[in-house]
């Protein structure tokens, strides 16, 4: 089973993860459990990563140059990764996917829900994820709980960009697609309040 963490930014995605990977780790203790990101999880995806979210140019990114190399992050962290694993029969939780990419460079960026999807199409290739937790934040109270010192630069990004990138992710949330995927949790509770809501949603599919 595939499994990813979304959300807009400050959501706690990261902490939640980590609870989840012990719980289903004591749990399934027969089968592998692991935890990935994107970018990043391969060290091929982890200098991607640091190329387009960490590093500062002179020039400015375009965002179709942006997409390329999540999507190329993507599909090298998918096969070396997520693939081995779920041929396992194993479980892999992920801190974001490319519903990432569907929101923060189709939205935030403005290149357009299709373009982007077309982009990803070949890097996903047969895995999608079975799950998409949601984790649900007020923008302004996920932007005052954030402050990357490796310099991501999305959570410099203002309110109006975030803006848009919810609008991409309520959008995906009910594609035929994708709904039936599709978990929402409110992730404006204490850390335990709302990982008790994230196994609850997770036991159902499991």
């Amino acid at each position: 089973m595939y499994i990813v963490f979304e959300g807009v930014v400050g959501t706690g995605e990261s902490t939640q993860i980590k609870k989840l990977l012990e719980y289903l780790k004591h749990k399934y203790s027969d089968r592998e459990v692991v935890i990935t990101r994107e970018p990043g999880g391969t060290e091929i995806s982890e200098t991607i990563r640091s190329v387009v979210q960490g590093k500062e140019f002179d020039e400015d990114m375009e965002p179709i140059c942006e997409a390329y190399l999540y999507a190329a992050s993507r599909a090298q962290s998918l096969r070396t990764v997520v693939k081995p694993v779920l041929e396992n029969g194993g479980i892999v939780i992920s801190d974001r996917s490319v519903f990432s990419s569907l929101s923060n460079q189709a939205f935030g960026r403005e290149l357009g829900f299709e373009e982007v999807y077309d982009i990803n199409k070949k890097a996903v290739g047969d895995f999608w994820p079975d799950m998409i937790l949601y984790l649900d934040l007020p923008i302004e109270v996920g932007l005052g709980r954030v402050f990357d010192e490796g310099g991501d630069k999305f959570e410099r990004l203002g309110t109006d960009f975030y803006e848009k990138v919810k609008e991409g992710y309520e959008l995906m949330s009910n594609k035929s697609e994708f709904k039936d995927k599709w978990v929402s949790v409110d992730a404006s509770g204490s850390e335990d309040e709302v990982f008790n809501k994230i196994v609850k949603a997770v036991e159902k599919r499991i």
